[in-house]
């Protein structure tokens, strides 16, 4: 399964013409199932401009394959090792939700399609698979 960040979301949903946003719009155009993790849909309610662009942002994501924890405990004391793994090593993760969304995808053996440098810092500490776009 490939999971999709956030980060190529919000590039899609803005009418960015990314590599990934691109790459997103060929698995929709082909039918290739993609999957978004639940804390990535809050990051986007979060970020509407108005109600009305709440609801649509609502609307659509309740109909895509959401991505949760196997195990609440199990998945964020991992998540939250791997920032502590990458600190350790002198990596600097901005972000503790980016730990969350690797360890998901990791546990799930599904690719990650994202646009944002944390992971590829992860990837020094994980086996993390990313989508080539």
């Amino acid at each position: 399964m490939i999971v999709v960040d956030s980060t190529v979301l919000v590039d899609l949903l803005r009418g960015k013409a990314t590599a990934k946003a691109d790459a997103l719009r060929r698995m929709e155009r082909d039918s290739i199932p993609f999957a978004v993790p639940a804390i990535c849909c809050q990051e986007l309610l979060q970020g509407s401009a108005d109600e009305r662009e709440w609801r649509l942002l609502h609307r659509c994501l309740e109909t895509q394959e959401i991505l949760a924890p196997a195990d609440r405990w199990s998945t964020h004391a991992s998540a939250a090792r791997i920032f502590f793994d990458c600190r350790r090593r002198g990596i600097t993760i901005r972000s503790t939700i980016d730990c969350l969304v690797a360890q998901m995808v990791l546990e799930g053996d599904h690719v990650l399609l994202h646009d944002d440098e944390d992971y590829e810092r992860i990837k020094l500490v994980r086996p993390l698979r990313t989508y080539p776009a």
